[in-house]
């Protein structure tokens, strides 16, 4: 595959503080590229570096195989962003937004007009197009977002926190549409702290600390750097403690767990913890009452990689 984005020992300061540090990585065209990271990471500045929106100290950044810069209006044309907050004109309406958003890249009248209709059509805003934003709920707002950040028909197009403060229904309608784009063969970035987005969209990923690439890989491959690989929970009464220590001396098992008749057991890749457990309670006389286990999602993944305390921006 194209890379469409080329990353290379990126370097970024401000005064003693490094935001980046040899930041490296790559976005292959067509596919939708997770960006995540704790606050402070270096998310934000990684983007803005790219973008051309920042000075950097070092390092170099091809856009569609070409370095970016201030002044490069070409790569630019190709290049749609939905910021995290709201960033339309409250005196205008839905129609006129997207118009004028358009218009930044698009000066033939005519084909303004049919990329401003198709972008509405896209987000579902044609009964708003005579609205001003203050009178849209969140979730059209951000929709209108949307429309005004891909209306100009980019290739490249970054999604940052997309669906904050939305309802479910809103949110959902926003997913279907990133995913929609990517079939129609745009190559995405976005970056979310809903983990679940992420696991959802993504086709590779990068964990970003402390400015640097800390993972990389699809999610599946990434699950794979982590110890856990289960989370065994087991409702079943009156397990003595020397049942407990044979279970925690089994193979793969990196913790057992248990309070008020439910055993809780994490544990690393195997095809059998689950039945060679129940095997053990059912050797020693127990009955269980129900029984699950669940695989690790990209949050074990993220936390376990980056750590569990607070960060603050």
């Amino acid at each position: 595959m194209a890379e469409v984005i080329k990353v290379e020992n990126l370097v970024k300061k401000y005064k003693e503080i490094v935001a980046l540090e040899h930041l490296t990585l790559s976005v292959n065209e067509g596919e939708i590229f997770g960006l995540l990271g704790p606050n402070g990471s270096g998310k934000s500045t990684a983007i803005n570096c790219i973008l051309s929106l920042l000075k950097y100290d070092k390092g170099d950044i091809k856009v569609f195989g070409k370095k970016m810069e201030p002044k490069s209006y070409d790569l630019k044309r190709l290049i749609g962003v939905v910021p995290q907050e709201v960033a339309v004109y409250e005196d205008l309406t839905v129609q006129e937004n997207v118009d004028f958003f358009c218009g930044l890249y698009i000066k033939d009248k005519e084909t303004r007009k049919k990329y401003v209709d198709e972008a509405i059509k896209f987000v579902e805003l044609d009964d708003f197009r005579k609205f001003k934003p203050k009178k849209l709920s969140g979730g059209l707002k951000r929709r209108l977002n949307i429309a005004c950040g891909i209306a100009h028909k980019p290739k490249l197009i970054f999604f940052d926190e997309p669906t904050v403060a939305v309802d479910p229904q809103s949110r959902n309608k926003i997913l279907d549409n990133i995913e929609e784009l990517q079939r129609m063969g745009c190559t995405i970035v976005y970056t979310s702290h809903y983990m679940e987005e992420v696991e959802r969209l993504a086709t590779r990923l990068a964990i970003i600390d402390k400015g640097q690439v800390i993972a990389s890989g699809t999610v599946d491959e990434l699950k794979k750097m982590i110890k856990k690989n289960e989370l065994i929970t087991i409702e079943v009464p009156g397990v003595a403690e020397e049942v407990i220590e044979k279970i925690e001396a089994m193979k793969n098992i990196f913790s057992v767990d248990y309070k008020e008749s439910t055993l809780k057991v994490e544990a690393g890749e195997g095809k059998h913890n689950v039945v060679d457990i129940i095997n053990l309670l059912q050797d020693n006389g127990y009955k269980m009452q129900k029984i699950f286990s669940v695989q690790p999602t990209l949050n074990d993944v993220f936390l376990e990689l980056t750590g569990k305390e607070l960060r603050d921006e």
